[in-house]
């Protein structure tokens, strides 16, 4: 199965939901044009306020599709940009990629994943037992996020969905995917 973007949204300012979109333009080292959270340094208001002199890692933010349906399996109502995602991705596991994997998005765009998702208390403001819902807990008791990947712009493109998503594993020794 080919993998493909699904959906992409935006929305202006600090929301936890974004609105779908016939497409998106990223901007290579600062994210989605348009995005509340479009920049080179920090954009989580967390993460903002100590320390504002970070790189922002959380340019882009994937969920796949697939959890979409795991979550309406379990009773729960989610669309395309309900969990703030930009890019809603099909046919690619993005938790088992390793960081520093690149994403070639469409034609020209390209993204590097820098890590986790950690689903938060705004993803049970949503919908009640959202936050439990995407957390996991592996064979040692570990805790897995699958509340889908971030990333950063290393190519300006637009992107929209049906476009292709070709995967660039990183050279050398590979770092599974931490939380950012």
């Amino acid at each position: 199965m080919m993998s493909r973007v699904a959906a992409v949204c935006l929305r202006r300012g600090h929301h936890f939901s974004k609105t779908p979109s016939l497409s998106i333009r990223l901007l290579a080292g600062l994210g989605v044009e348009g995005d509340g959270h479009m920049g080179a340094l920090v954009k989580h208001r967390y993460d903002r306020r100590h320390d504002p002199t970070r790189p922002n890692l959380r340019q882009v933010h994937l969920i796949p599709c697939e959890l979409f349906d795991e979550l309406r399996a379990k009773g729960f109502t989610i669309q395309p940009g309900d969990l703030g995602e930009n890019v809603t991705t099909s046919g690619i596991d993005l938790a088992a990629l390793p960081t520093g994997t690149r994403l070639h998005l469409g034609t020209h765009a390209v993204i590097e994943l820098t890590g986790l998702r950690e689903p938060c208390v705004l993803m049970d403001r949503f919908q009640q037992g959202l936050k439990a819902a995407t957390q996991d807990r592996d064979a040692d008791g570990n805790v897995i996020c699958k509340a889908g990947v971030m990333a950063v712009v290393v190519a300006d493109g637009e992107v929209a969905a049906g476009d292709a998503i070709e995967v660039e594993l990183p050279a050398g020794a590979r770092q599974p995917l931490a939380p950012v």
